[in-house]
């Protein structure tokens, strides 16, 4: 019976919001694939074409609050399945839109459209699964619906073959209203607690370890999402020489390593916090490798360019920890509205890092349709500055524990035998009195 009515909850209520959330993820790389037809068809320049792909993220960012009040209110199914319908109308506005300004308003459209995809997809798991389940599934929501960046390489390229990418859009369109229709007749109704975001949400924008945290985080992941959603392609294009097919292969392993590591991520944080160590030390490292992946690439280091991109993919599913980062620093009934802040830091900086790169390319001439490799060093340098900047705000209360440590070996050595059991005392006071230190509750 128990197995009977987990399977019915997976396939009625799990799996309809994750194929929402694979749709975000579709319309959120496509444009990596179709950049050159849509760049050739429409006559948008690099600057352009940034705003126009990164618009989806700047809508995104700027939705999220109000749909996380939304979905407190009226539950997922009903919000995601009108703004799913929102989306649908977008992607037709595009596959018919011929100048840029047309194009600009459809990409906003699919933007908030699919705006509730990944937290719809997440309350639902909240309301209708056992608390114990739900970070698993979570990591399984996010790995499946990462399969639409997957989509977006090498299938999407076979499509695009023998049809254009506006009949492609119009196929993304139907697939669209489609889904929105399955969720409102599909998931069944759950009441949900009257919300209480007005005074919630000042504690959340109030804590001082989220805007700690948040930064690394949101310069990191954003960036990742910039990378694959549209500027890798032209890198690998101008920069490594790769032609068609290279492109949509590498595009295609990126993907793959983009939806491995939401699982891998799950799995390394579930098992570090059994052993009592914070998500914290998993989002550094991430970083690190994430900027040093990335300084490989400006410098033209000797290595293998896949590896260097498929740490850039993985970081992308980082939110994966900083979601785990969050449960830690909020109660539950917080961690929602926890989550959508930080989500509007992610989009919100995809989006300036997305058509930031798009204004600083511009400003070199194309040669034969292809920029030099300073301008993507300069583009891409910049953000890693960012990114170092924002590791070392993170660090900092490292900093501050690792010199109280130190000060407290020393107060240790230079004591009596017989003041041994004080010392010790006076080492534990200043570890327990650490957390009240500034942010370093952590």
């Amino acid at each position: 019976m128990q197995i009977s009515i987990a399977c019915r909850r997976v396939a009625r209520v799990f799996l309809p919001f994750v194929a929402g959330y694979y749709l975000s993820y579709l319309f959120r790389t496509i444009n990596a694939l179709i950049a050159s037809p849509l760049s050739s068809d429409t006559g948008v320049g690099a600057a352009d074409l940034g705003l126009l792909t990164s618009v989806y993220f700047l809508v995104f960012a700027a939705a999220q609050i109000p749909i996380g009040i939304l979905l407190d209110r009226f539950g997922p199914r009903r919000v995601q399945s009108v703004l799913l319908l929102l989306a649908a109308v977008g992607a037709g506005l595009f596959a018919v839109s011929t100048g840029f300004l047309s194009l600009l308003i459809a990409r906003a459209m699919i933007g908030l459209g699919v705006a509730a995809s990944l937290t719809a997809g997440l309350k639902s798991i909240i309301l209708w699964f056992p608390r114990e389940r739900v970070a698993l599934l979570n990591g399984y929501m996010i790995m499946l619906g990462s399969l639409g960046a997957v989509t977006a390489t090498a299938p999407v390229d076979y499509l695009l073959t023998w049809m254009g990418w506006r009949q492609l859009f119009d196929i993304m369109a139907v697939a669209t209203g489609t889904t929105a229709i399955l969720i409102y007749l599909m998931v069944p109704e759950r009441s949900v607690a009257p919300s209480t975001a007005t005074t919630t949400l000042s504690s959340v924008f109030s804590d001082r370890r989220l805007w700690r945290m948040a930064p690394l985080s949101a310069t990191c992941v954003g960036s990742s999402w910039s990378l694959q959603g549209l500027w890798a392609s032209p890198w690998l294009t101008d920069v490594e020489g790769h032609d068609r097919a290279s492109l949509v292969r590498q595009l295609f392993i990126m993907s793959i390593m983009l939806s491995g590591g939401a699982w891998l991520f799950g799995m390394t944080v579930h098992h570090i916090k059994r052993m009592g160590i914070g998500a914290e030390t998993i989002l550094t490292i991430v970083a690190v490798f994430f900027i040093t992946a990335e300084l490989a690439l400006i410098l033209r280091a000797p290595l293998p360019s896949i590896l260097l991109w498929s740490i850039v993919a993985i970081t992308g599913t980082a939110t994966v920890v900083s979601f785990a980062v969050i449960a830690d620093y909020f109660p539950p009934e917080l961690a929602g509205r926890a989550n959508g802040a930080l989500n509007v830091l992610h989009f919100g900086w995809a989006f300036l890092a997305q058509s930031g790169t798009g204004l600083i390319l511009e400003q070199w001439s194309a040669n034969d349709g292809h920029r030099p490799v300073q301008a993507y060093q300069v583009a891409f340098g910049l953000n890693v500055v960012l990114q170092i900047a924002t590791l070392v705000w993170f660090a900092l209360p490292w900093r501050r524990s690792i010199a109280s440590w130190m000060s407290s070996i020393l107060v240790f050595k230079q004591a009596d035998v017989t003041d041994a059991v004080g010392s010790v005392g006076l080492y534990e006071d200043s570890v327990i009195l650490l957390p009240a230190d500034d942010d370093a509750e952590w």
